[in-house]
């Protein structure tokens, strides 16, 4: 729908408040992130997720967007497990990380290197690999996914590769299926409409709630990867179809 420009300048000014605010929010909790290397692990990674709740807190505030989760019953804390899902904006990344608890992040290698947020992701164990070596990359999740998640934590990929459009169905690499298969552990699915409110490009955010649903457990035993990442990828698609607007 056409804004106004008048709706447009004033979305565009919440949108800077916001991003004012995230950086300050990000910078100081930043720095005390290399003394979470002295702590357990299990306490470090509270507070990140108390980073990424008082940033969502902070975007309702200035942006009025919120965020609705469904399905997080399926989920069990003490079983780890690879979670797949969509990628459409950073508003993900924040929800997934306050919601779900002890999680290993794939990420870029290069997001490791910003300031102050790098520091923070640094000690939540990442699986930080190099995207333009495909081959090493796949050995590095496989191998590093698996450690992690017999230290209990899970493992949280976004197998598109990037941020997606929100019109564009999904379609997932199968490096998440692999991992699972190798570790002998079931998959959860997340279908999100972040990318309604929060777009990979551009300044504005658009007022609005956006909702996750969690896939019931996805059991691996007997499967390839292909049947593993088509199932996921199929449930993903056919509940973002059936996603409320935001508004």
């Amino acid at each position: 729908m056409k804004r106004s420009p008048l709706i447009s300048a004033w979305l565009g000014l919440r949108a800077i408040v916001f991003m004012i605010g995230f950086a300050l929010i990000t910078t100081c909790m930043g720095l005390f992130a290399p003394l979470l290397a002295l702590i357990p692990a299990k306490t470090a990674y509270i507070y990140l997720r108390a980073w990424a709740k008082v940033c969502l807190v902070w975007l309702r505030i200035t942006c009025g967007i919120k965020g609705v989760m469904n399905g997080y019953q399926n989920f069990n804390d003490d079983e780890p497990a690879v979670v797949l899902s969509n990628h459409q904006s950073t508003f993900e990344t924040m929800y997934i990380l306050a919601k779900f608890p002890r999680m290993s992040w794939v990420i870029k290698q290069e997001l490791l290197n910003i300031p102050f947020f790098g520091w923070g992701m640094k000690q939540s164990h990442p699986i930080a690999i190099d995207r333009s070596n495909g081959l090493s990359s796949l050995e590095q999740i496989l191998n590093n996914g698996k450690q992690r998640m017999e230290e209990g934590n899970s493992v949280c990929l976004f197998p598109e590769g990037t941020r997606t459009h929100p019109s564009k169905p999904s379609r997932f690499k199968i490096g998440g299926a692999k991992l699972a298969i190798h570790a002998g552990v079931p998959v959860y699915a997340v279908a999100h409409n972040a990318g309604e409110c929060w777009p990979r490009n551009g300044l504005i955010k658009t007022p609005g709630t956006v909702t996750t649903n969690i896939s019931p457990r996805i059991d691996t035993t007997g499967k390839t990867a292909e049947q593993v990442i088509k199932e996921v990828e199929d449930w993903v698609n056919a509940e973002r179809a059936k996603l409320p607007p935001i508004n």
